[in-house]
């Protein structure tokens, strides 16, 4: 390949040799040739359909363009850092193949401009695709969550028991995390998909092109409404990254409690050998290393998001050779989110729920004391005054080693004469779980009914 460089008119001495690795971005932006030919083929058309170049002269590059596409996608046009990014592989690559004038292919452009839309429409894929797959996530949590709606266990405040509740409600609190996730990127995809080429470098252009024509063929929702903004923001990277960040932090979540609930402390669960590994010391060992690579990936989709902002923050208007970072950070970003969200599908479909130990858990700690409570304020009594009743049962029990369903009635009521027979009902975690039938409760019926309405949510 030519060692041609498009900005080279000006300059009398090569480039240092170091300086061409140290400034080339084509080892990573190169994934983006897709988008790049995509736009050049639509700008090169938009060129021929306003009069500025002949439509000879837009076949010949279009023709020639179709063969960079495939010369790369089979793996026979050489990166070489000298030509810097992928917009001057494709156009010193078309220079070779049909000669000058592939050099109006960069009327009424810049790399600027370029580079900003190839983003834009990789982004776009990308935000499709993580919506398909948080999507994808939703279906399994729903399924699982179905067949767990009458699967009691203790629901935990500060890491303790604290009231019943089932498994199936709360895998629909993850269910609902990824729904405003999927929420999230549908916004941050109206901001991606406006399109800034034709701001040129940074003044916009004295050709007369039509933007919006070339926003129509490629699908964007609009143009960029000022040619400084156009080529020097980053905002869609960093929201992207932001919503990135978020599912990244619900998925680590989830991972703590897989982890913790995996262990033989707990026994909740237990991960398919597909999503585990075993000790290379410990022949007994089964490691829940899919969660925790995730909860451990998750530190690095937040570092990018911290990095990209750090990038930003000083860079004057418009264009600056740091924006250059952001490519790596947001590829990165993109690729763990993607893979994060395809191993937790597979490790979700294939767990193993132990309903005895999660039913016996929900029995320890006294997780009915707000139940006592709430059947004294049905007596009447204040509800704080009630809180102290229930305490002082509590503290009986712990001073006796006992349950509260384990104590007599005459001993709960020299706590206050009030309590009737009729308060063993409201004792047992079955009872405490379906008398909380309001929206978003965990009664039997009422997590029945959000499953329902969040599989016609999803798929409406």
């Amino acid at each position: 390949m030519s060692r041609y460089k498009a900005w080279g008119g000006r300059f009398s001495q090569p480039t240092d040799a170091f300086m061409e690795v140290f400034s080339a971005s084509i080892h990573y932006d190169a994934r983006l040739f897709r988008q790049d030919i995509q736009g050049s083929m639509v700008h090169c058309r938009m060129l021929a359909r306003q009069g500025i170049i002949a439509e000879a002269e837009s076949d010949l590059i279009l023709g020639g363009l179709a063969r960079v596409k495939v010369e790369i996608e089979e793996g026979r046009l050489p990166f070489r850092d000298e030509q810097e990014d992928i917009h001057m592989h494709v156009e010193n690559r078309l220079r070779e193949l049909i000669g000058p004038v592939a050099g109006k292919l960069h009327t009424a452009r810049s790399r600027n401009d370029q580079v900003a839309t190839d983003l834009r429409l990789w982004l776009r894929e990308e935000v499709d695709a993580i919506r398909e797959a948080l999507r994808t996530l939703q279906r399994i949590l729903l399924t699982l969550a179905e067949a767990h709606i009458e699967t009691i266990m203790p629901g935990f405040t500060h890491l303790q028991n604290a009231q019943p509740v089932t498994f199936g409600h709360h895998l629909m609190a993850y269910f609902e995390m990824l729904d405003r996730d999927r929420q999230r990127f549908a916004e941050v995809r109206q901001r991606i998909n406006q399109l800034p080429l034709g701001a040129a470098a940074l003044a916009g252009t004295p050709y007369p092109i039509d933007r919006e024509w070339v926003a129509k063929e490629l699908g964007f929702a609009g143009v960029c409404q000022n040619s400084l903004d156009a080529v020097s923001d980053r905002d869609f990277v960093i929201e992207s990254a932001a919503a990135c960040a978020v599912v990244m932090m619900h998925l680590s979540r989830f991972s703590e409690e897989l982890i913790l609930w995996s262990s033989p402390a707990f026994g909740f669960v237990e991960l398919s050998d597909a999503f585990a590994t075993g000790s290379s010391i410990m022949p007994q060992k089964k490691n829940p290393d899919a969660p925790e690579l995730v909860r451990g990936k998750s530190g690095r989709v937040t570092g990018h998001l911290m990095g990209l902002l750090t990038l930003m923050k000083g860079l004057p208007l418009s264009y600056n050779r740091d924006m250059q970072e952001d490519k790596e950070a947001i590829f990165d970003t993109i690729d763990t989110v993607r893979g994060c969200l395809k191993v937790f599908a597979g490790m979700l479909a294939e767990i193993r729920v132990n309903r005895t130990a999660m039913a016996l858990a929900a029995k320890v700690g006294f997780t009915t004391a707000t139940d006592l409570a709430d059947y004294l304020a049905r007596q009447g009594i204040p509800f704080r005054k009630a809180h102290e009743v229930s305490g002082r049962l509590v503290r009986l029990c712990v001073e006796s080693g006992r349950a509260l369903e384990q104590l007599s009635l005459s001993e709960m009521q020299t706590a206050d004469a009030r309590i009737g027979p009729d308060v063993m009902e409201v004792l047992t975690v079955h009872a405490s779980v379906n008398a909380r039938k309001v929206i978003g409760g965990t009664a039997f019926a009422t997590v029945r009914s959000a499953i329902e309405a969040a599989r016609e949510r999803l798929d409406g």
